[in-house]
């Protein structure tokens, strides 16, 4: 049964964040939008981990575009606001053939499967997929991480917290 479960985590995990890039005006989701889904995750663990560190998780969206708004001033391209880079992008279109996303995340599945070897049992919960993002150091991700102050390892850790904490079966 734990299988199905995880089965159907990771088919909300993928379509939310995909829904994401999509309304970013991107055809893949990066692992970005794997946060973003995580931290919409009813289990509410990722969320959680977010608060425990003391970061708001309802500005994770905010930080990746101010990210991408501080990469292009950086170039020394003038940067439209934040909200409208949000309402110029242009939506797409869910991908209606096979799922496809950025090269990281494939690296994600493939920790996510080692960690149900570790932790036979266990569901997976939206604050493992925050733990295995939070130890990507690159990326958008990472960077908007960082755009909130938030230490990566202590964020790892609070991952750990809230799965330990979640209730079982």
């Amino acid at each position: 049964m734990q299988r199905f479960s995880d089965m159907r985590t990771i088919k909300a995990m993928c379509l939310g964040a995909e829904r994401h890039a999509n309304a970013e005006g991107q055809k893949e989701p990066g692992l970005e939008h794997f946060v973003l889904a995580a931290l919409e995750m009813p289990d509410g663990t990722a969320r959680k981990a977010f608060e425990r560190i003391g970061a708001d998780p309802d500005r994770f969206q905010q930080a990746i575009a101010q990210q991408y708004a501080d990469a292009l001033e950086n170039i020394g391209v003038q940067s439209p606001s934040l909200d409208s880079m949000r309402l110029d992008a242009a939506r797409i279109a869910p991908n209606d053939g096979p799922y496809k996303a950025k090269p990281a995340v494939q690296a994600l599945m493939q920790q996510l499967a080692s960690r149900h070897k570790a932790y036979p049992g266990e569901p997976l919960l939206g604050a493992h997929w925050l733990a295995v993002i939070a130890t990507v150091r690159h990326g958008v991700a990472a960077r908007a991480m960082k755009k909130l102050g938030v230490d990566l390892e202590r964020l790892v850790t609070a991952t750990r917290a809230e799965i330990n904490a979640a209730p079982r079966g």
